[in-house]
């Protein structure tokens, strides 16, 4: 990544459309679900997206989630992503998506990303994927991460994803309960671990537990700054303020709104740049 010809560094955008693979129309109900719930029915290529950051001078960390376990939904493949990032290596970073239930094999998926294809940290969504994230289910996944001191996004609290559906596309929300990492961080302190998303309705466990753990971050993305808890924003002005991450969540959430509204929702001024690039480019190890 070109880091000092960018204004900020998005560390959560999602691939939603491979050109590799045709369409899975399979399970689209969630994704109508979603764009109810977010207000948004953009569903762009990965090289739409890739022109849209460099448009903006923003990087990206763009991933996928599979969910092919329990959603029985195709995923976009990690080497697509992988590739893009790649080809445009000034401006994007891809992370992979492995399912944890494919267990060991899951596990040589990881290490086949990361050694073959530079892949530079993974995405978990407990709840899309139904898994609590302390089960040793998915610790060989864990273990080759950690072996590779690469980061690992998880999703937590409410998910927009199923929101609305009868019986909430029968997703569970308890998955996403940010305590559930206390055990994974204590269990491999080399894995940095990002809490993606205010996490209602257990934002003060998120904090506790960031808090607590030291390499546990915060990204910020899913949610309009607007609308971010009170208590987020204090201890991302203190405590917090060289763990807290800029993530939009695109394309269901637009980096143009995302700053826009940032600017207003109670940021220390000396915050701002740490939040926006520099503490991405200290967990990504850009410098």
């Amino acid at each position: 990544m070109d880091i000092a010809n960018l204004s900020a560094i998005d560390i959560h955008t999602h691939a939603e459309i491979s050109c590799w693979n045709p369409f899975d129309n399979y399970g689209e109900e969630y994704d109508r679900a979603a764009d109810k719930y977010f207000r948004s029915s953009r569903r762009p290529t990965i090289q739409e997206s890739i022109d849209y950051y460099r448009e903006r001078k923003i990087g990206l960390v763009m991933f996928g989630v599979d969910s092919e376990s329990n959603l029985g939904r195709r995923r976009i493949p990690n080497e697509e992503i992988a590739e893009a990032a790649q080809k445009n290596s000034d401006i994007m970073i891809a992370f992979g998506s492995v399912d944890p239930h494919k267990g060991k094999m899951g596990a040589r998926e990881v290490r086949r990303l990361i050694e073959e294809h530079g892949v530079k940290g993974f995405k978990f969504h407990p709840t899309v994927q139904g898994f609590h994230p302390y089960d040793r289910m998915a610790w060989p996944l864990y273990e080759v991460i950690a072996e590779h001191k690469l980061p690992a996004i998880f999703h937590t609290g409410h998910s927009g994803i199923g929101s609305g559906m009868r019986c909430g596309g029968g997703l569970r929300l308890e998955y996403s309960n940010p305590m559930h990492l206390d055990d994974v961080a204590i269990d491999f302190p080399d894995m940095q671990i990002i809490m993606a998303h205010p996490s209602f309705p257990w934002q003060d466990e998120a904090l506790s537990v960031a808090t607590h753990k030291p390499n546990v971050w915060i990204d910020l993305s899913g949610w309009s700054p607007k609308y971010f808890p009170k208590q987020l924003v204090q201890y991302a002005n203190t405590l917090l303020k060289d763990r807290i991450l800029f993530g939009s969540d695109y394309p269901l959430i637009t980096p143009d709104r995302w700053m826009k509204d940032f600017q207003e929702a109670g940021f220390k001024p000396e915050v701002m740049p740490g939040v926006l690039k520099d503490n991405a480019v200290r967990l990504l190890g850009l410098k």
